[in-house]
């Protein structure tokens, strides 16, 4: 049966992709079977420049980047754990660590060749803002990963192998800038229509439906003469 692809450029590093995959999970949710959806994980660096290991307080990362006070960075925090609250979904607002994303990314490549992206990617997420353990070092991404269902070998194989999916990566990354996105959550809905940031869920809905019917549009019956006879559930006029 054909399904309704949709593309999700997202950083787990992005705390709006966390919470907007959440509220587009939702919107899927409530059409209840009325759409057949098919989600692709597509990767979006924050910040690619980033050295790896390169591993810092959230809020040290604000304060340094948008020039924000200490206090305004930690209300922010705060204000982002209410939203996701809202959503369902814990969040630490303080304690978390911020670094480079690039060996996620390349992972969830190897789980979406694995069929198992939808796991892995929700368990990176989970790890990043609901656990107290840092995703950013080595054996906390490999106990992640293979709790999710990944082969440890093959985890371990990629993060030892700089170039595997690379490029994969980098081709995600090249077709957003092709999109126009500059910045993430960005979902492609069926290759036609573009949503930036974590709209509401009644968005999500609206958009899906909307592509949903004009990928199977109904049936437009045409009688043509009046006295074409048909057979029915009483049998066939003679």
């Amino acid at each position: 049966m054909e399904k309704l692809r949709v593309d999700i450029w997202s950083d787990i590093a992005c705390p709006w992709c966390y919470v907007g995959k959440a509220r587009f999970d939702k919107a899927v949710q409530q059409l209840d079977g009325k759409v057949d959806v098919e989600i692709r994980h597509r990767s979006f660096e924050l910040d690619p420049h980033r050295e790896p290991g390169d591993t810092a307080p959230v809020v040290d990362m604000l304060v340094k980047k948008y020039g924000m006070s200490p206090a305004q960075a930690q209300a922010g925090e705060y204000r982002l754990q209410d939203l996701a609250k809202a959503e369902g979904l814990d969040y630490q607002a303080e304690g978390r660590d911020h670094g480079n994303t690039f060996d996620l990314h390349r992972l969830l490549h190897l789980a979406s060749e694995r069929g198992l992206e939808a796991e892995v990617w929700q368990a990176f997420y989970s790890a990043n803002f609901a656990d107290e353990a840092s995703i950013f070092e080595r054996e906390r991404v490999i106990e992640v990963s293979v709790a999710a269902g990944l082969d440890k070998a093959e985890v371990v194989a990629v993060l030892d192998d700089p170039e595997a999916y690379r490029e994969a990566v980098r081709a995600d990354e090249a077709e957003a800038a092709a999109l126009g996105a500059t910045g993430v959550p960005f979902f492609v809905v069926d290759e036609k229509y573009g949503v930036s940031g974590a709209q509401p869920t009644a968005l999500f809905a609206e958009v899906l439906e909307k592509a949903w019917s004009e990928k199977r549009p109904a049936l437009t019956t045409i009688g043509g003469a009046e006295d074409a006879e048909a057979c029915g559930p009483d049998g066939c006029p003679i």
